[in-house]
């Protein structure tokens, strides 16, 4: 059996505790970035990495671990590189597919919502006029977040019309997409569901002192187990967007449970600081058993 990771720091937490796991089973696994990669046509090898890897054609398995920031022919790239990994027989994880659904968070949430998943009201436009007009649909109480990204980053909370306006200018102005979202009451707190396969391993109540629950912006990870309901959309939601390894983001409003985004590549330190499940040990596990099927 031979593992390969494609993450960006192979001493990151989460790289670092897959590589500890796999090495525990006595597995062959190796770590490279996608900057190290070399791709060939019409002559071989067609994938390898540089000084490192002859081959990759000889892996079983690559866990992807995240694929990153990049320019727009740097992310095509490297989603186009999976997709020819996948040809080439090689099980990646998760599937360039379920990344280029989970990445993009306007894909995303059509998906989950075209599927029955409750979701939040959601406005999304080139045009910052028509953006003040979402405003004030959206109740004058809504969330500016970048179309693609992560752990918090670029997220506002906006409540004043001429604020909301400058700010849409501003982005329109460096061709960003308005991706704008009503702001649910949430108690400062929302649900990450962790998806192996078909179960849900683990979930945290992630607790702030702010509206944003990103452990990496300071709020503070609990134990918490899910009710059935709770862990059906997270599950459904992640069968959807073809993700095998899922951070389910879930809120609880005055209405009920709703999906606020998929992470096809989650972070699972703050997690499993609440929980007694090895999660590294789990995911590489998990690699094994679909490398057999």
């Amino acid at each position: 059996m031979r593992l390969g990771i494609l993450t960006r720091n192979e001493r990151g937490w989460e790289s670092s505790q897959i590589i500890l796991a796999a090495r525990k089973k006595e597995i062959t696994i190796e770590a490279f970035s996608f900057s190290d990669v070399l791709a060939r046509i019409s002559y071989m090898p067609q994938v390898s990495v540089n000084r490192k890897i002859s081959d990759l054609a000889e892996f079983d398995a690559i866990i992807v671990r995240p694929i990153g920031r990049g320019s727009l022919d740097e992310i095509i790239f490297r989603l186009d590189l999976l997709h020819r990994l996948e040809r080439l027989g090689i099980k990646i994880i998760n599937p360039p597919s379920a990344i280029e659904k989970a990445v993009d968070k306007y894909y995303a949430l059509t998906l989950l919502e075209e599927n029955d998943i409750p979701v939040p009201r959601t406005f999304v436009t080139e045009n910052p006029s028509a953006a003040l007009d979402a405003f004030y649909e959206l109740g004058e109480d809504v969330v500016i977040k970048p179309i693609f990204g992560s752990r918090g980053i670029g997220i506002t909370r906006i409540t004043d019309s001429d604020v909301f306006d400058r700010i849409c200018r501003t982005l329109s102005f460096a061709h960003h997409v308005l991706y704008i979202q009503e702001f649910i009451p949430h108690k400062n707190r929302d649900i990450r569901a962790f998806v192996i396969g078909d179960r849900v391993l683990a979930s945290m109540l992630r607790v702030s002192d702010n509206w944003k629950t990103n452990v990496s912006k300071g709020a503070e990870p609990k134990h918490y187990e899910p009710d059935s309901k709770l862990e059906k959309i997270a599950l459904k939601s992640s069968r959807i967007l073809c993700c095998e390894v899922a951070g389910v983001d879930i809120m609880e409003g005055p209405e009920g449970y709703l999906v606020n985004e998929i992470n096809s590549q989650p972070g699972f330190r703050g997690l499993q600081s609440v929980t007694k499940i090895n999660i590294a040990e789990e995911i590489v596990e998990y690699s094994l058993e679909k490398c057999k099927k």
